[in-house]
């Protein structure tokens, strides 16, 4: 079969999507990568594979009506260009608008993976009325493309149980394949490092991610362990809720956090003995498994997606959400307590080859596209 992918980022095709390109092209299947933003490397990257590179316009973060439209006209014609047999699209936005388009384009089989819900999902019930709006939108349109999806698929029981009962999604087009998964030969488990205790957080800088309250923990952490490190990484970005660079210099100014940047994260997480995600809302991260697979202890919130990854006392422990005072005592039990890190470490190894095997993964999603 003629096989499309769909994206709104050419890295993630790579980072996330490597196992199931591969597993598809091993099947013998023709596959396409379509992404906004690919360059030299991600083309040749894809071509190792054994896939082909398709440019196609999509922005991450816009929402004017008639550049949108225009996005999905655009995205029907480069389908109907390539006539494929089948197209998968990940990510809120490409599962939406690949859908439509593809179904605008005559694509006979449509499939669909909501990997998290994204900002507009992410409010409580006071969530600004920008937030609200959009959520109404995105709802619309989701239903849309439901409608024409053979299946769609979620990563963990709560965004699916809330899109059915909101009957964006019948139950009989909803399942649930679980997380992406991480190369766990790639991902090796590593020794933890001598030294001060040292926590870090990896992700884009939003206050959805709750690098705030890591922020304020830290404040609260350094009255009585002055020694411990808190490292942040990760890029500014254009979402809505972004932090700016400002706020985040004035923590590094304070002398709260480190943050290098967007950086490659392998060797920072070496550097550290636990892993800490307070995020108020995932799909099921990716950065918590590939801290797992390296043998790192899990702070996390009791959130939808994030609960996913840690069980409670075993490999690390659950926090509420916006809650700096609770994410500083669960940290406090780190510094405090020395074996505590190599203890809920081992089970992080431990519960990573056996739930977020990448290639384990990706055989689910082509089950559940009948392939």
């Amino acid at each position: 079969m003629k096989i499309a992918v769909i994206s709104n980022e050419a890295r993630s095709l790579l980072n996330f999507r490597g196992p199931l390109l591969q597993a598809m092209v091993a099947r013998g299947h023709e596959v396409l990568a379509f992404a906004p933003d690919h360059d030299p490397a991600s083309r040749a990257a894809l071509a190792g594979l054994g896939v082909v590179a398709v440019d196609c316009a999509m922005s991450r973060s816009g929402t004017g009506p008639l550049r949108e439209i225009g996005t999905i006209l655009r995205l029907r014609r480069r389908l109907r260009q390539h006539r494929p047999d089948l197209c998968f699209a990940y990510f809120i936005k490409p599962v939406i608008y690949g859908t439509i388009a593809a179904r605008l384009a005559g694509v006979p089989r449509r499939y669909g993976l909501y990997a998290g819900l994204g900002f507009a999902f992410t409010g409580e019930s006071g969530q600004g009325v920008r937030r609200r709006l959009l959520q109404r939108v995105i709802a619309m349109l989701a239903r849309i493309a439901a409608r024409h999806s053979d299946r769609v698929m979620f990563q963990n029981r709560d965004d699916m149980a809330e899109f059915t009962a909101r009957g964006i999604v019948t139950p009989g087009k909803a399942v649930l394949v679980g997380a992406t998964g991480v190369d766990l030969a790639a991902w090796p488990a590593a020794p933890l490092p001598d030294g001060p205790a040292t926590f870090v957080l990896a992700a884009r800088l939003l206050r959805d991610k709750g690098i705030g309250e890591y922020a304020e923990a830290a404040r609260l952490l350094r009255q009585t362990h002055p020694q411990a490190r808190f490292l942040l990484l990760g890029g500014l970005d254009p979402n809505p809720a972004a932090i700016p660079r400002a706020e985040v210099e004035g923590w590094v100014a304070e002398g709260l956090l480190e943050w290098p940047g967007h950086v490659a994260v392998q060797p920072w997480l070496a550097q550290a003995q636990v892993f800490v995600l307070p995020s108020y809302r995932e799909g099921v991260p990716r950065s918590t498994q590939e801290a797992m697979a390296m043998g790192r202890a899990v702070i996390t919130t009791d959130a939808t997606g994030c609960r996913e990854t840690v069980e409670h006392g075993v490999n690390g422990l659950l926090v509420p959400v916006r809650d700096p005072g609770a994410l500083a005592a669960a940290m406090r039990r780190f510094l405090d307590d020395p074996t505590l890190a190599p203890r809920m470490g081992a089970e992080s190894r431990r519960l990573a080859e056996e739930r977020f095997d990448a290639r384990a993964q990706a055989a689910r999603l082509l089950a559940a596209m009948g392939l």
